[in-house]
């Protein structure tokens, strides 16, 4: 609940947010899920017993923490913070996947918007 309040002071006005986590008891507590509704953060949990839907998010944490985090020393917040965003830079525009169709990220989502253009899908 603490980084909660922490994190909802960081919100800017616009801010449309999805906080996924698994159905831990904090994460349904009424108290916690009232902060979120109050700060306009919709809730996503998991299916209770099913990994895969947090599949996704695990795998994306476990390739950044090899590639970036542990790889990496910071002298202080801000340092890490600035190595960050260059991380997320280089993985979301240069890291190419190959269950992407050896494209990175962006590439990868102008792709099938291209493609889903050409069949009309929207």
């Amino acid at each position: 609940e603490t980084m909660l309040l922490q994190g909802v002071q960081r919100l800017r006005e616009g801010d449309d947010l999805l906080l996924h986590s698994d159905q831990g008891w904090h994460y349904r507590m009424p108290k916690y899920r009232r902060i979120l509704k109050d700060h306009h953060i919709t809730q996503s949990m998991s299916r209770k017993g099913n990994c895969y839907d947090n599949a996704v998010m695990e795998n994306f944490f476990g390739i950044m923490k090899s590639e970036f985090l542990y790889r990496e020393t910071f002298r202080n917040l801000k340092e890490f913070n600035r190595k960050l965003e260059e991380y997320m830079d280089y993985y979301n525009h240069l890291r190419i996947k190959s269950t992407l169709g050896k494209k990175s990220p962006v590439e990868y989502r102008l792709y099938t918007q291209r493609m889903n253009q050409k069949v009309g899908v929207q």
